[in-house]
């Protein structure tokens, strides 16, 4: 990091500049905090060129970090705030928790084999190769909801679900939830097709790890499935299972502190946002073109 990037900032900056958490250890949620810090001190793009420089090295999601700069401004921190005059929403940002490494690791020991006891639980499998996004897609989704659904992030629609008939399985991406309308007002005042303000309520909260072995991830899950039901597991078709969890008509604090376990076990929190993308089951990777492959699926506890 330069030294111009970091100058005339608090010591106590300087030092939550320094304790970068690795992928998977809360590296999302440090973007958001250090950017309420940071935002009294430098603009919005300074802001960027910090946390860029901060994390060199560190796999970093497209947006990530303008995303957290964003969202960050509405709840900036001010110099003599006291974390009881933070907003709601902020407090609730900063609620979860590191990763408890020994409790994953009994998870992981007490589970077996990890992703084949993922696939041998499932209710309904997939053993052809023939991709299944369709029917996936009409079980957890039924009648004709407006859906997001996008080849990357940044080439996406929202459209009925009959207008997306045929076309699933070319995609990568989709909001686990239905949407409200066409388009709603992103934080910045555009139009856009994805926006959390026309994003409806949930229907599926989805885990997603950055660290660990399919295996390992997969053991997260089938613990994470004694507490909640869990309707579907895709591979990214990279490195991480996806494990959706039917929560339609659940209390938010219930599903908060379901949120706070799994973090506590290697999930990454940015799944918590509503209108955050997850991975279209039996869709295709942009780029690498993989499939996104479904091992488990429980359409019977769909409503």
């Amino acid at each position: 990091m330069t030294a111009t990037l970091v100058k005339q900032l608090p010591q106590f900056v300087h030092d939550l500049l320094a304790s970068v958490p690795r992928r998977g250890e809360g590296l999302n949620l440090w973007f958001f905090r250090m950017a309420r810090v940071l935002h009294p001190y430098r603009t919005p793009e300074r802001i960027v060129e910090l946390l860029t420089a901060a994390t060199a090295g560190e796999f970093v999601r497209h947006g990530e970090i303008e995303r957290a700069v964003r969202r960050s401004e509405a709840t900036a921190w001010k110099p003599g705030q006291t974390h009881s005059r933070m907003s709601p929403l902020a407090k609730q940002a900063l609620a979860w928790p590191k990763i408890n490494a020994e409790q994953r690791e009994a998870v992981i020991a007490a589970s077996g084999n990890g992703l084949v006891d993922l696939w041998e639980a499932s209710p309904v499998r997939f053993e052809d190769e023939a991709p299944h996004a369709e029917e996936i897609i009409d079980a957890l989704f039924p009648g004709n909801p407006l859906l997001c659904v996008g080849r990357s992030s940044r080439d996406f629609a929202t459209r009925s679900r009959e207008e997306w008939r045929g076309k699933l399985a070319e995609m990568a991406l989709i909001v686990p939830s239905p949407m409200t309308a066409r388009t709603g007002r992103t934080q910045e005042g555009k139009d856009s097709e994805h926006t959390l303000e026309n994003t409806g309520t949930r229907r599926f909260l989805v885990i997603e790890q950055d660290s660990g072995s399919v295996d390992e991830q997969s053991a997260v899950l089938l613990h994470l499935a004694t507490r909640a039901p869990l309707a579907l597991a895709v591979h990214s078709g990279s490195k991480s299972i996806h494990g959706w969890f039917y929560c339609a008509g659940k209390d938010e604090a219930f599903l908060h502190r379901f949120m706070c376990c799994a973090v506590s076990l290697g999930a990454d929190s940015v799944t918590w946002t509503r209108s955050q993308f997850v991975r279209m089951p039996c869709g295709t990777r942009e780029k690498s073109g993989a499939r996104q492959t479904v091992y488990f699926f429980n359409p019977g506890l769909i409503r």
